[in-house]
């Protein structure tokens, strides 16, 4: 019989790759498995913001917003390429909370963090600055302050890569199905959708099934827990984007909520998130009616652009799996994260998370960690700090400089594809281009920025396997698509995968 693996994860998402890229890094034998794709529950599904969380310090949340924040520079430094810095306007007006308390609000956000890489906050008459051209003239006062922008789906997959750069086991597409303790080791038995079975053993159990971690603590593992997850659905919309600048803008509401309005994909803009309890089956979620026009009418209460239901060019809904500490509004619900470990008795610790959000990912991961330590004797220090994502490893973390590099190296590549193949891969570009001399070396054009190579680059080394895990997690491109485009990279897909 096989050695059995130092720790086994349950859930491919942001915490639970997270959690296998540390282990593996530490020295432990690592098997993580994931029922779907890597990220497709929840955490391809974000605002794609690395951000303290602003409106937390309205609930008192400081310790929560200050390892945020000191997050948002590390990870800014250890993955360049989908990691950047996006500044946002907070228009002032009438009703909203009063000025004084968000300089107040934003002077801590300054300083809370140890602010390093990212500008300070500053005011803006917006009668004179280009970033009121969009607003009403009803709004004359505004802050800018600064967070980060970060492609959420690739980061799960970058953790996951460097999680089997340094040993462990990914296996997408197969779902825990029980998982059992027997001498001193947990027996998983692991299911595919063709019928296959497999059996591994474990010495320790990490369940991060997110929106399904109660699902896999009782129905899976067979243990309980006091602790429970609230379940609340955030949805997004995407339109054209409709103002000149990089700047996003940040919005309050009359209900006392903010909506992110963001740069997104060139020339679209993302707009987001609504916050509502979710019952049904968090696989099955998606964007209702009432959820498109609360966002549409936020965004037209302030800009001059009025944005009509047929602008909408795409939507999606994502399930937050909240720790529930009994608040009684979904949008105070504490986005910390709490962990729970099972021993029953001294056989097999079980740690399942509950919470959490993709900025703090990474902590996350050392504390859940820290907590199995004195059940892995062995486990190395924490690391994860100070080692790049991969193709993050660029001379001084500047994307620009990597960008300007990449153009020299392959000059028949126009500009927008090689900024794409920077943004995505980063320094792996040059592997996805190795041996590329000219355009016709990426292969079959599937759509404006989409080859060939790329997509079989997607297969080969990324785990895609649908046409879904390469156009909406892997890439975007498939808002940038036709419906003819779509099908005829659907066919090519059918024969590769």
């Amino acid at each position: 019989m096989t050695e059995p693996f130092d720790l086994a994860v349950i859930g491919g998402g942001i915490n639970g790759a997270g959690i296998a890229r540390d282990a593996a890094g530490r020295g432990l034998r690592v098997l993580l498995c994931e029922k779907g794709d890597l990220g497709e529950g929840t955490s391809s599904r974000s605002g794609k913001l690395i951000h303290g969380g602003l409106r937390y310090l309205e609930y008192y949340e400081f310790r929560l917003v200050r390892e945020a924040l000191i997050e948002r520079e590390t990870l800014l430094s250890l993955a360049p390429h989908i990691v950047w810095p996006l500044r946002f306007v907070l228009p002032h007006g009438a009703g909203q909370r009063p000025a004084w308390m968000i300089r107040l609000g934003l002077f801590l956000y300054d300083h809370l963090g140890g602010r390093k890489q990212l500008p300070a906050t500053r005011r803006l008459d917006l009668r004179r600055q280009p970033e009121g051209e969009a607003l009403k003239d009803a709004y004359r006062l505004a802050f800018e302050y600064s967070d980060c922008w970060v492609d959420d789906s690739r980061l799960v997959l970058l953790n996951a890569l460097d999680a089997a750069a340094r040993g462990a086991e990914i296996l997408t597409r197969w779902e825990a199905v029980t998982a059992r303790r027997e001498g001193g080791l947990w027996h998983l038995a692991l299911g595919a959708p063709d019928g296959s079975r497999r059996e591994v053993r474990a010495r320790l159990l990490v369940n991060a099934a997110g929106p399904w971690v109660e699902q896999v603590l009782r129905g899976v593992a067979g243990a309980n827990s006091a602790r429970r997850v609230r379940l609340v659905k955030g949805s997004h919309i995407v339109v054209p984007k409709f103002w000149r600048g990089k700047h996003a803008y940040l919005l309050q509401n009359d209900d006392k909520r903010v909506i992110f309005v963001n740069p997104y994909e060139r020339d679209l803009c993302l707009i987001g998130t609504t916050d509502i309890p979710s019952e049904g089956a968090p696989e099955t979620v998606a964007i209702d009616d009432d959820e498109r026009s609360y966002l549409l009418r936020v965004v037209n209460r302030y800009m001059r652009r009025q944005l009509a239901p047929g602008d909408i060019r795409h939507a999606f809904s994502g399930v937050r799996p909240l720790y529930d500490d009994n608040a009684a509004n979904p949008s105070a619900v504490t986005r910390d994260y709490v962990f729970d470990i099972d021993r029953s008795g001294n056989d097999a610790p079980l740690l399942s998370v509950f919470g959490g959000k993709i900025t703090t990912y990474r902590k996350l991961a050392e504390h859940a960690l820290e907590r199995l330590a004195p059940f892995a004797p062995k486990i190395g220090p924490a690391w994860t700090g100070r080692a790049p994502l991969p193709g993050g490893d660029m001379p001084g973390a500047d994307f620009a400089a990597y960008l300007a590099t990449l153009r020299a190296r392959f000059p028949f590549l126009p500009e927008g594809l090689s900024h794409h193949y920077a943004r995505l891969y980063g320094t792996r570009a040059e592997t996805l281009l190795a041996g590329a001399r000219r355009l016709d070396d990426l292969g079959r054009p599937f759509a404006a920025n989409f080859f060939e190579r790329e997509a079989e680059f997607l297969v080969e080394h990324e785990w895609a396997r649908t046409v879904e895990d390469v156009l909406e997690r892997r890439t975007k491109h498939h808002l940038h698509m036709t419906p003819a485009e779509i099908d005829a990279f659907a066919g090519w897909m059918a024969q590769a995968a």
